[in-house]
């Protein structure tokens, strides 16, 4: 069982985030988010910190640290910005873990620097219009032609999609529903046939950058594939086990922002000639967050550290997740309520929060699919 004690070493580097989130992120959260403003020069800061290749060997240029250091890192940041959180999570764990993962040597060697550095921003595809759980269901394609694959389709949802310069994406290569018919591909910015919709007006996540992709007869070499032809999907579901644990880590992150602008709001507000903290149903309300948040660090510490152990993650990842992902949209929902009216203004964090976290339940698998994923392991362990 894990022991959540935080290291001399781990106190640094969440005292590192803080800085760099007090700094350089609080200030500008809501101008980016009414602009919907991805800032891409923010992410290059962060790679000089190590923030964008936390989980990459020094080999590669990365900060070779381990999935209690991201989980840190993550929390920290989205405490600040959700958003921000959303795009370090979705730049870390799925393109730049991808490609670590599963590529070979050349492709390590040619990408991971630059994703690492930050000097090229990473995206992932695998959700479509007509796909998004089911996301066995691709209906973009590639045909082979001689040393050649010609694509065709589109994804959508897709986080850094205009932004990025260098993406893994999935297409089917064989029979629509074949677990061994996907294949994953390393698409570069600027290729021929391949270009990016408009950005996607959200309800929260506004500063992270979300829109579709489009391949036209976009023409690829074999050496982009990472690894096997028609070992995409099997790639994409084994990745989106550590993704969870990211997408809890931002949960948690969030979570704690609304908590902490709640319990500061608390005891600033005064009615009836005391604080409303001192109220039991403002307090006990208060407490019950926190006791909420407490248990979802300790699913997500528990995910991170079967991770770096190497052992099978995909019961306790989908158990953070859902867990800490319905905990951010809860705890967030209380934080506007202490607020009052003025939780319902700009004026306070607490409604950036409440809009933020509704994500976390939906992004890299819904609740419900969580759920699927907890009962089938959980079927495994009495049969």
């Amino acid at each position: 069982m894990y022991t959540a004690i935080e290291t001399e070493n781990m106190a640094m580097i969440r005292a590192s985030a803080r800085e760099f989130a007090r700094l350089e992120i609080k200030p500008y959260i809501m101008e980016w988010d009414e602009k919907q403003y991805f800032p891409v020069e923010l992410f290059k800061k962060m790679g000089n910190y190590g923030f964008m290749g936390i989980l990459v060997p020094e080999e590669y240029k990365g900060a070779g640290l381990g999935y209690q250091e991201y989980i840190t890192i993550l929390d920290e940041i989205s405490k600040v910005c959700g958003s921000i959180g959303l795009s370090v999570a979705a730049h870390n764990s799925l393109c730049t873990n991808h490609i670590l993962s599963f590529a070979n040597e050349a492709q390590k060697q040619k990408y991971l620097p630059k994703l690492a550095t930050a000097e090229w921003i990473g995206a992932w595809g695998l959700t479509e219009t007509g796909s998004g759980s089911d996301a066995g269901g691709l209906a973009t394609t590639a045909v082979q032609e001689g040393d050649f694959w010609i694509i065709n389709g589109s994804k959508t949802f897709i986080t850094h999609a205009i932004s990025a310069d260098v993406f893994v994406v999935m297409v089917r290569t064989g029979d629509k529903g074949d677990k061994h018919g996907v294949t994953a591909f390393i698409v570069e910015k600027g290729t021929a046939g391949f270009t990016a919709g408009m950005k996607i007006d959200k309800l929260g996540m506004r500063a992270s950058e979300t829109a579709s992709l489009f391949f036209d007869n976009c023409r690829l070499h074999k050496d982009q594939i990472i690894g096997d032809v028609g070992n995409g999907f099997v790639q994409a579901l084994k990745l989106l086990d550590g993704g969870r644990i990211s997408i809890a880590a931002l949960s948690l992150g969030i979570a704690r922002g609304a908590y902490e602008c709640a319990l500061r709001y608390a005891n600033e507000r005064e009615q009836f000639n005391q604080k409303i903290y001192d109220f039991q149903d403002v307090s006990f309300t208060i407490a019950e967050m926190a006791t909420k948040i407490e248990a979802a660090e300790l699913l997500v510490r528990k995910a991170g550290d079967l991770k770096d152990r190497h052992e099978k993650v995909t019961k306790a990842g989908a158990m953070a997740k859902l867990y800490a992902s319905e905990v951010a949209v809860e705890v967030s929902n209380q934080s506007v309520q202490i607020h009052g009216g003025y939780g319902f203004t700009k004026d306070f964090p607490a409604e950036k929060f409440f809009r933020d976290a509704k994500l976390c339940t939906i992004g890299e698998g819904t609740s419900a699919i969580q759920k699927m994923v907890i009962s089938r392991e959980i079927k495994k362990d009495v049969l």
